[in-house]
C-alpha cells in the first residue's frame, strides 16, 4: 500500500485539523528479558526435540498497518490504524 507523505487530519492535542507528516509504524526490537523469551529459553535448554509443535502452512491475510502521524504545528505524534489490510510492502510516497 502507498500512502501520501502528508495528510490533513485531526490532531487531538491541537483539537483541530492540521497537516500531518505520515510514517509507517514498524515492529520494535524484542527485549531479551521478556517473560515469554525467558520461558522459551528455559524449555529449549537440555535434551529433547523442539519445545513447540512445527508451524502449519497457513495462508495469512495481509497485516493491518499502523500509521504514525506527526502534527505540523505542535509536533505531537499519534497513531492511526489503517483499516484496509495490506499485502504489498508499505511505503510513503512523495507527491
Amino acid at each position: 500500500m502507498k500512502f501520501p507523505e502528508s495528510i490533513n487530519t485531526y490532531c487531538p492535542k491541537c483539537r483541530k485539523h492540521t497537516k500531518h507528516a505520515v510514517s509507517v509504524g514498524r515492529k520494535g526490537k524484542e527485549k531479551t528479558m521478556n517473560r515469554g523469551r525467558r520461558k522459551y529459553e528455559k524449555v529449549k535448554r537440555g535434551y529433547g526435540g523442539s519445545p513447540r509443535t512445527p508451524k502449519k502452512q497457513v495462508y495469512k491475510v495481509g497485516k493491518r498497518t499502523v500509521l504514525i502521524l506527526k502534527c505540523g504545528e505542535c509536533k505531537k505524534k499519534h497513531q492511526k490504524l489503517f483499516s484496509a489490510r495490506t499485502k504489498k510492502t508499505v511505503e510513503v510516497t512523495s507527491q
